[in-house]
């Protein structure tokens, strides 16, 4: 006889986002070996017996968080259209990246703490979906470049740029917004940096024809 999971009532995935909002605070604050039960059950305001109901270890929390947010990260990533205009497609990456790290700070440092430890929870996917997909856009980048479309670079190194000039802001958060001191709006700037730097990077440069 098949047995059913049943769907899960409206308080048990409110508890459970709860706990993984909770969850994610506390890792990214602390990293995972920093985190533990007690402080992911004081912020999520609920019992430790209770979370554990839902996520059977501290081990799994952060493996459901780093699963949501793989598919994450790789969406902005997925949205570059082959179709599209060369530079407006690599511009518009840089911009949604550039979101991703404002609208997700927490996401962001999680998985900047588990790569610094290594990526023992995550490696697999790394090597699997993200390389995969890594491939597949190189792919479009290196026939854009041979086109003449955008200027020849190391397609991978081009990306690993992107990720380095946007996650940025959202790791070092603190640093950026005392450098900069008060008064200004570090992502609205660095979309304004960006979009001169990778523009005037991408753009070929006419050819001189001498008569």
């Amino acid at each position: 006889m098949t047995h059913l999971t049943r769907p899960r009532t409206r308080i048990q995935v409110k508890n459970s986002e709860t706990i993984l909002d909770a969850a994610l605070e506390v890792f990214s604050a602390h990293g995972f070996r920093g985190a533990t039960l007690d402080l992911i059950s004081d912020v999520a305001g609920l019992s430790k017996p209770n979370l554990l109901y839902y996520f059977a270890s501290k081990e799994a929390m952060h493996q459901a968080l780093l699963t949501r947010l793989l598919e994450t990260w790789l969406d902005p990533l997925r949205e570059m259209d082959a179709s599209g205009d060369p530079v407006e497609e690599l511009m518009g990456y840089v911009r949604r990246k550039l979101e991703l790290s404002r609208d997700y700070p927490r996401e962001s440092r999680l998985f900047a703490n588990e790569i610094l430890q290594g990526a023992p929870r995550i490696r697999a996917a790394i090597a699997g979906d993200l390389k995969a997909l890594v491939d597949e856009k190189c792919a479009v980048l290196t026939t854009w470049m041979d086109q003449g479309r955008i200027t020849r670079v190391h397609p991978v190194h081009l990306i690993f740029s992107i990720w380095a000039l946007t996650q940025h802001y959202a790791d070092f958060d603190v640093q950026v917004r005392e450098v900069l001191g008060p008064g200004h709006d570090p992502f609205a700037e660095a979309g304004e940096f960006l979009n001169v730097l990778f523009s005037r990077l991408l753009t070929p440069t006419p050819t001189l024809i001498v008569a």
